[in-house]
């Protein structure tokens, strides 16, 4: 029995223009990774010679639509594996509906943000409408990074007076013992992601003298009974290791003018065992009250390593067949 000839709809054949050898290899990548990375994740076959390119596979078009979105990236960017990722990432979420006008970015002295997927455009809209916002959902989502982003734009603007930024001082399932220092110096390590984010964003220098004038407070969660915080912007960190108690305390610390947003992984609490999470509990505590917005992220939000991304659903799958 005679096979059919593929359809046109399976097979793509076009041209990259103006041709540039620079920015092709840019394109394609060392060796050819990027385009080897299209071919894995779309099921595709990719073929080139110079400027020329032929794609094979059900998702050919897609994949013709991606590499033209990509090339026009090479002037003025690097086109990395990780670009590749997200841009696959954002092809996966589905396109926003043209009669969305909300600001999906976030504007930064060290550029600015975009929202990846329908679930990030959704937490940075309840941040910037509610009162008290909760992100949950596994690692490398972007919940952390993308509060501290929002924290970071409000504060420039002059929404907000101070941020602080909140992590409760509980060891990873592990044992580390007598730390030397003061009592900064012993909480530091535990505080660590949140520098990093805001080193990234506004730079060391600033960072550094922000903290000194008091305008940057970070702190471990019982730094935070007994006050008050005025026109603030909060974050609590890694909240699924929070006792009901604690969270309850931290969400009473909310004064006039501020802004707070939760994030954690109840999948990962590292409380001792027999204690439940505030964050698990307090998902059933606020659903319904008014001014507070919950968002939930999953395996498809990973915007880390695509391996992170599989790591995540194996999880999930084991925890549901478990």
């Amino acid at each position: 029995m005679p096979v059919a000839a593929p359809s046109a709809e399976l097979q793509r054949e076009f041209v990259l223009e103006p041709a540039d050898n620079a920015r092709l290899a840019n394109l394609c990548g060392p060796l050819d990774e990027n385009l080897r990375l299209l071919e894995t994740r779309l099921d595709v076959r990719i073929q080139r010679r110079g400027d020329n390119f032929r794609v094979s596979g059900a998702q050919a078009a897609n994949a013709q639509s991606l590499l033209h979105e990509l090339f026009v990236l090479t002037a003025t960017d690097e086109v990395t594996p990780e670009r590749v990722h997200l841009a696959l990432h954002e092809r996966a979420s589905g396109p926003v509906a043209a009669a969305d006008s909300r600001d999906h970015g976030v504007r930064l002295p060290s550029g600015g943000i975009r929202a990846r997927g329908a679930h990030q455009r959704d937490y940075l809209e309840h941040i910037r409408t509610r009162d008290l916002t909760f992100g949950i959902g596994p690692a490398g989502t972007g919940k952390t990074y993308l509060a501290v982003a929002c924290a970071v734009e409000a504060l420039q603007a002059e929404r907000v007076r101070r941020l602080i930024l909140v992590r409760p001082a509980v060891e990873a399932g592990e044992r580390l013992g007598f730390l030397p220092g003061d009592l900064t110096q012993k909480v530091d390590p535990y505080l660590r992601p949140m520098y990093d984010a805001l080193y990234e964003m506004m730079g060391f220098d600033r960072v550094a003298r922000f903290i000194e004038r008091s305008v940057i407070e970070v702190a471990p969660l019982a730094f935070m009974r007994g006050r008050s915080l005025n026109d603030s912007f909060i974050i609590l960190d890694e909240a699924q290791n929070t006792t009901i108690e604690q969270m309850k305390m931290f969400l009473t610390r909310i004064g006039f003018g501020s802004r707070a947003v939760v994030t954690g992984d109840i999948t990962q609490t590292d409380l001792p065992a027999g204690r439940q999470s505030g964050l698990s509990h307090v998902v059933q505590v606020l659903r319904a009250v008014e001014g507070v917005a919950f968002t939930f992220f999953d395996a498809h939000d990973v915007v880390r390593h695509p391996l992170v991304q599989r790591i995540v659903q194996a999880y999930e799958s084991r925890g549901s067949s478990s």
